[in-house]
């Protein structure tokens, strides 16, 4: 959520900013929010001019009684400026609730260092990494390289679930979990973070403080009967750790990471990636999560960038890293890099990991706070989140970049342990 007051104070940067993000509703939202803001400070200026005329009434009145006179009148008026105060008190509330409302709609300001765009198409590229594996055959998609190992099985999965859904067998689910484990042990013996098994389903409350709700409802899983929706990634129940809360500065930054599954509806999604592990209803996710002060949120990105990097790196996978431009950022992030993983069978890059400042949008929403010190003012915190990585998207990326003329697959050395020193994916 934006802070109303920037918005008041700086109601033309603003809007500026958000312009950049390419959305006309957007721009609409903000010039009601700037204009229901400015008749609540009328509607309150009113209540306090109508409280102390009652409040003049009040004293006339008393002065009246001791000189013995009748007061019925001023005590008449004094109920009608009463019912005048409880009348715009009503209206004042009801543009309280409409103005929360817009503002949980905005989205975050872009910072100043984020490519100015439209689409895809304006992003930066930072950096390339690796070089693309070269084959003296044509390569072959992941589904069908897993289909034909019989370690990935669509058709079944389909029966059971319905499409994007997949079921892994043998090697595919062991190669899954050896990610999973990989990716958990890199983070949190090597990179500082704390792993945290959170659960799996979170409520209205949680998913408002991230962003996800109101705006986003057709992307979620809402569980028939509960205030309780399937979480579409690790950051909702991660960043709600602390809703409400005010956290000490000493612990930050505080750095977590979690491996859950996730669940999204892919609404608007239909017709991409609808072959493979790409784009699925279900799909396991490694997630970072990292509290910082916020003078230092922008060194946390640039660090958890580097974190998802070191995953492909061990990998061997070649990847770029690129910044997002203003119209291609998600809703709750002010800054985000993207790490595109290179897949051979689509002879281009695939995003498999988002990195993104949130910078204070989320805390606002969620109440999350911290102290200098105990006679210090709370403050926002800020607010990360990145994947490290995206585990089905992994797999695809695995299979592809190290296949062979013979249908197998060599395993990444980074993940030999995991598999009790196997080399060798085959049938």
């Amino acid at each position: 959520m934006l802070d109303l007051k920037l918005i008041q104070d700086n109601f033309e940067e603003i809007k500026k900013k958000l312009a950049s993000r390419g959305q006309a509703q957007v721009l609409a939202d903000l010039e009601e929010v700037y204009h229901l803001s400015a008749q609540i400070k009328e509607l309150a200026r009113e209540v306090q001019a109508g409280r102390e005329k009652r409040n003049r009434i009040s004293d006339e009145v008393k002065k009246l009684k001791i000189a013995g006179q009748d007061p019925a009148a001023l005590i008449e008026e004094s109920r009608r400026v009463g019912d005048e105060i409880a009348s715009l008190e009503k209206k004042s509330k009801e543009l309280e609730e409409k103005l929360r409302a817009l503002l949980l709609r905005l989205p975050n300001i872009p910072h100043d260092s984020v490519p100015v765009g439209k689409t895809a198409e304006d992003n930066v590229v930072v950096r390339a990494v690796g070089a693309p594996p070269t084959f003296d055959f044509e390569p072959q998609p992941h589904w069908d390289i897993g289909t034909n190992l019989g370690i990935l099985d669509f058709e079944r999965a389909a029966k059971i679930a319905g499409s994007r859904f997949t079921l892994y067998f043998g090697m595919g689910a062991r190669l899954e979990r050896a990610l999973i484990s990989f990716m958990l042990d890199l983070h949190t013996k090597e990179r500082g973070f704390k792993e945290v098994l959170p659960p799996f389903i979170a409520n209205e409350a949680s998913l408002t403080g991230t962003g996800n709700l109101p705006k986003f409802a057709e992307d979620l899983f809402k569980l028939e009967g509960y205030d309780w929706y399937l979480i579409p990634t690790a950051e909702v129940p991660l960043t709600n750790i602390y809703r409400g809360e005010i956290i000490e500065a000493r612990k930050l930054p505080e750095r977590l990471v979690a491996y859950t599954p996730c669940f999204r509806s892919e609404a608007g999604s239909y017709g991409k990636d609808i072959r493979g592990l790409v784009r699925q209803h279900q799909f396991n996710k490694v997630e970072m999560m990292i509290f910082s002060l916020p003078e230092k949120s922008l060194d946390e990105l640039e660090y958890m960038t580097s974190c998802a990097e070191e995953v492909l790196k061990r990998l061997g996978l070649a990847y770029r890293v690129v910044a997002l431009c203003t119209g291609d950022m998600g809703f709750a992030s002010g800054k985000t890099y993207d790490l595109e993983v290179w897949m051979p069978a689509r002879n281009g890059y695939m995003e498999i990991s988002s990195c993104s400042d949130c910078f204070d949008f989320q805390a606002r929403r969620a109440q999350i706070k911290f102290k200098r010190d105990q006679k210090a003012r709370p403050e926002f915190v800020h607010t990360l989140n990145g994947s490290g990585l995206a585990v089905g998207r992994t797999v695809s990326a695995i299979l592809e970049n190290y296949q062979r003329q013979d249908g197998s697959v060599v395993v990444p050395e980074a993940l030999r342990p995991y598999l009790d020193g196997l080399e060798v994916i085959k049938c």
